[in-house]
């Protein structure tokens, strides 16, 4: 289950209110550019430039979280565009020799790429770039409203199509809750990991240009630790190794420690514990957002060496045979023969044979 709202950006209120992810940008590839003349303008008087950049044609100029970088259209002897400029934050100014440039702006995962014209004389406009781009803020709950701890979560943000094998386009990784993703326009295929074990939820979810969209995921799974105990309320027993099995069976928890705790989706489960060649198990149901201790009883069933686990070989019986004039013996538990009145017909039979 998934809560999303939109909220509309005019005045940047909801952008600021986020912290902004950090990190560096992948670049869009971009090609070089020759001029009819193939050179710019070696000499000339620096002209200011001014850009802006739009969320959507109807938003105002974003004041935070756009990266701008100026690039010459000519390729450098690494077959690359070397960088003229660069700048971080809200709208930009640059002093620029007049020519060619190409100039990329971007928002988070979002960007846009335009050739800008420099010209020797005259007013210089101001240039306006428009992203079509929003923002993304994740959040989950456990149960109804239980807030997961932040260190406890994590989101990765792919592309709403599904390639020909099946698989999606990896947006971004390792989102934390409660962080602006800049994204542009679209649909996103969410994936939300609590814990990890099986505690995971998939989601599509709307990013609409110029709003933050808000999605808060609601996780079916609770955290439970385990412990092997003497008596009911004692301590954890050391040198225990944990195995939890789902109801059909399926490993989909290990762990070494005296007092593991994991992140489990809701149902049924088994916990089996190992200590000092001994086994113990029980059975436990794990409800969403009620997070809780299981304690397996060392009482509670008679524990089993782990090496009788295999089971046991059949020895096939085997009749010795007889040696010459000998007879063979009868083992005591052979039926005695039966009597010849027994197998005798009984009296008075209509066939008249005799047993003689």
């Amino acid at each position: 289950m998934v809560a999303c709202w939109s909220t509309a950006a005019p005045a940047q209120d909801a952008f600021q209110e986020f912290k902004q992810l950090d990190g560096s940008v992948k670049m869009p590839k971009l090609n070089a550019f020759v001029a009819p003349d193939g050179e710019n303008s070696a000499a000339g008087t620096l002209r200011d430039v001014s850009l802006e950049a739009k969320l959507s044609p109807d938003s105002g100029p974003q004041q935070q979280g756009l990266s701008w970088y100026v690039f010459s259209p000519f390729a450098g002897t690494d077959g690359k565009l070397p960088l003229v400029a660069s700048s971080k934050g809200g709208s930009a100014s640059f002093h620029l020799l007049p020519g060619d440039y190409f100039v990329n702006v971007s928002f988070g995962r979002a960007g846009v790429t335009k050739k800008l014209t420099v010209p020797e004389s005259g007013d210089v406009r101001k240039q306006t770039m428009v992203l079509d781009a929003g923002g993304m803020v994740l959040n989950a709950v456990s149960g109804s409203d239980m807030r997961i701890p932040p260190a406890e979560l994590s989101f990765s943000i792919y592309s709403s199509d599904a390639k020909e094998d099946g698989e999606r386009g990896l947006v971004m990784s390792d989102v934390k809750p409660n962080t602006l993703v800049g994204l542009s326009a679209g649909t996103y295929h969410v994936v939300s990991e609590y814990g990890e074990v099986n505690a995971v939820i998939r989601a599509d979810i709307q990013v609409e240009a110029g709003k933050v969209t808000e999605a808060t995921i609601q996780h079916r799974a609770a955290k439970i630790t385990f412990k092997l105990v003497s008596d009911a309320g004692s301590e954890a027993i050391a040198d225990t190794a944990w195995s939890i099995l789902t109801s059909a069976g399926d490993i989909v928890g290990e762990s070494l420690s005296a007092f593991p705790a994991m992140v489990l989706a809701e149902g049924q489960y088994t916990a089996i514990a190992r200590n000092k060649d001994k086994i113990y198990q029980r059975d436990f149901t794990v409800v969403a957002g009620t997070n809780t201790d299981v304690e397996v009883l060392m009482k509670e069933q008679q524990p089993q060496d782990a090496n009788d686990q295999q089971p046991a070989q059949q020895i096939p019986v085997q009749t010795p045979q007889a040696a010459p004039n000998q007879t063979p013996a009868i083992s005591t538990r052979q039926q005695p023969l039966p009597t010849y009145e027994q197998l005798a017909p009984a009296a008075g039979g209509d066939d008249g044979e005799s047993m003689d």
